[in-house]
């Protein structure tokens, strides 16, 4: 009988070990806290929060670049809260995302990209580390702390900076400007880190644009030169 547990437990026990060895890669960096994965799943990162870049929020394009540049084109291992369900009621997976040793959720909070986010109160195992963490960020007023006056730390709720002060860049934009244009489209639309769809477009204001390079958000679905000419 105890030969018998003894092998059950080494059989759960590389089980786990497989589980948390297990690394995905990534298709698509949605936002801040947001990312799909290689099997077609969407990720929300766990006890954070970003801005909102469909909302224009302060800090929101800066957030995507920081996620981007942490995780983009490197294999990814997540975990599981066990205070928190499994997915939210979009279907996104809960999830802390790590890179070799680095909790990127509690590097955004670090590098002032993200803020704390207990939803309905529910503190993980990393809690403790992501206040002091984003304390300590706004302290020094870094990143979204000092672009965006004003926002307060309150992990109760998600973190809102207010409208983000950047001009959009128009067809008329002055040469400094012109520098923040996607090169593939006019009119002008803004370089994003993120991938943009067509709602996001009409958001800037605009519709019908064309493509005049590679369509690197795939928003010309006909292939016919004309983006997003489809506005509801």
């Amino acid at each position: 009988m105890k030969r018998f547990v003894f092998l059950i437990a080494c059989v759960l026990g590389a089980n786990l070990l497989f589980s948390s060895a297990h690394a995905e890669s990534i298709l698509k960096i949605t936002d801040g806290d947001t990312l799909r994965i290689n099997t077609g799943q969407d990720v929300r990162l766990l006890q954070i929060d970003t801005p909102e870049p469909m909302s224009s929020e302060c800090f929101a394009s800066e957030s995507t670049a920081i996620l981007t540049k942490l995780i983009f084109g490197k294999e990814i291992r997540l975990e599981s809260e066990p205070v928190s369900g499994n997915m939210d009621k979009y279907k996104r997976l809960l999830r802390y995302v790590f890179v070799g040793k680095t909790n990127v959720n509690l590097r955004m909070v670090e590098l002032g990209a993200a803020a704390p986010y207990f939803y309905n109160g529910e503190k993980g195992k990393y809690s403790t580390q992501l206040l002091k963490a984003a304390e300590k960020a706004k302290a020094n007023k870094v990143g979204l702390w000092g672009k965006c006056p004003g926002t307060k730390l309150d992990p109760s709720r998600g973190v809102s900076t207010g409208k983000s002060n950047a001009p959009v860049a128009g067809p008329s934009a002055t040469s400094t400007a012109s520098a923040q244009c996607d090169p593939n489209y006019d009119p002008c639309i803004p370089n994003s880190a993120y991938d943009l769809d067509c709602p996001d477009i009409y958001n800037l204001g605009l519709s019908r644009i064309r493509v005049i390079g590679t369509d690197v958000h795939k928003l010309d679905r006909d292939r016919d030169g004309i983006a997003c000419e489809a506005k509801p």
